[in-house]
């Protein structure tokens, strides 16, 4: 499956984004799916996971209550929306996708396929 993360952007803090995550070669619903992100200088870093069906998600404490993840597997794609950005949110988001789900693991090791990065900057 091919990955194509979109939606970043520059925007103030408190304001919000809405990446997507756009999957073709196969169907989404094969997959669960993960965000992550990489500031420079540092480790990628989880931000959020979902299922398959979308019936269930887990978040990052960071990103906990400000950023919901969601898909449509009828339009093959996975959303972040992101509210109450601050700038420790500055990163390059990436989605991933996953044959398998461990929920609660925000191990990288486990996705198989990973989209090429959108970024992210809020500025203060």
């Amino acid at each position: 499956v091919q990955l194509q993360a979109s939606g970043g952007g520059l925007v103030q803090a408190g304001g919000s984004l809405r990446l997507s995550c756009a999957a073709s070669g196969r169907p989404l619903g094969t997959y669960a799916m993960g965000w992550f992100r990489q500031a420079p200088g540092q480790e990628r870093e989880f931000v959020t996971a979902i299922n398959w069906s979308g019936a269930d998600t887990y978040y990052a404490r960071s990103v906990e209550g400000r950023f919901t993840v969601s898909r449509d597997n009828a339009k093959n794609t996975v959303y972040l929306q992101m509210n109450s950005l601050k700038p420790e949110d500055t990163a390059v988001y990436y989605c991933a996708a996953t044959l398998t789900y461990y929920r609660g693991t925000h191990r990288p090791e486990i996705y198989d396929y990973w989209g090429q990065g959108t970024q992210v900057t809020v500025s203060s």
